[in-house]
């Protein structure tokens, strides 16, 4: 899943890419990407590019006419096809095919992928980002530079959810999602299964710095890396997330997968839990 780190850097090749550029055909490979069925993207034909945003895990190409809102949902991806590169190819073997593919005829294409068994990638065409249902409920952004310590605070409160869950939640943090939760809380030591209202202000100031730290560090790592290797990475900067089984950097035990994940999620007894595995 790409979350803030990588979505951010894309969304900064492509203002460096794009900004200018006059939009040509789409190609829907599969039409159920669009959202927006009333508005086709050939509303956007032959409109300039006039900036490139974020918000959480969507990317909004803005033109002069309206603007295009991708939603990389749970699998979705992109990459970008270079002038004179034609038809959507796979730069790795088993990469995902496009689903769409979005042309610039000066500068290129950029192709839309979905790795997952469901699409979970879309998109939008709305005179503004917030027009984007998923978009307009987002929460703050926690790389923001004044989301504070109370800015987290209004967002654990007294809840009585995982404090995991939580931090996924889009509607209360934007842009965080599996991987980097885990990252988060294995340096924040907390465990994946404390509930919100149970941490201490120990622990509430750790997962704040935490935060701050991860994803500060990821957005810098990411910056700059081409979009064909921002999972790549993504994926060797891992500290516990995907290495069930493997010795922790910190301490040295072992990972583990956390209960009820199916393997997709994964923590650090040791310097989590007390060295008490979790059970569920």
């Amino acid at each position: 899943m790409p979350e803030s780190p990588e979505v951010d850097a894309l969304a900064a090749f492509l203002r460096d890419t794009l900004h200018g550029a006059r939009v040509g055909d789409t190609d829907l490979a599969e039409f159920r990407t669009l959202k927006t069925r009333a508005r086709p993207p050939a509303e956007l034909s032959g409109h300039v590019v006039t900036d490139v945003r974020r918000y959480g895990k969507h990317i909004a190409l803005v033109t002069d006419a309206a603007v295009l809102v991708i939603s990389f949902g749970r699998a979705g991806w992109a990459r970008w096809l270079p002038v004179g590169a034609g038809a959507p190819a796979d730069p790795v073997a088993d990469a995902p095919p496009a689903i769409a593919t979005i042309d610039f005829p000066e500068r290129g294409a950029l192709a839309l992928t979905d790795a997952g068994q469901w699409l979970s990638i879309g998109v939008s065409i709305v005179d503004e980002p917030a027009d984007v249902p998923a978009i307009a409920k987002l929460g703050p952004d926690p790389t923001a530079d004044d989301w504070s310590r109370t800015d987290l605070e209004r967002v654990l409160g007294t809840r009585r959810k995982q404090v995991k869950a939580l931090l996924q939640e889009q509607e209360s943090l934007a842009g965080i999602g599996n991987a980097y939760s885990d990252e988060i809380l294995f340096v924040a030591r907390i465990s994946p299964l404390a509930h919100a209202a149970d941490l201490t202000p120990a622990e509430r100031d750790r997962l704040y710095d935490a935060i701050r730290s991860v994803l500060g560090e990821a957005f810098a790592a990411r910056r700059g890396v081409p979009p064909e290797r921002q999972k790549a990475d993504k994926v060797a900067s891992m500290r516990v997330h995907g290495r069930t089984g493997q010795p922790c950097p910190t301490c040295g035990g072992e990972v583990a997968d956390v209960p009820g994940s199916k393997g997709t999620a994964q923590y650090c007894p040791a310097c989590q839990t007390g060295g008490v595995p979790q059970t569920g």
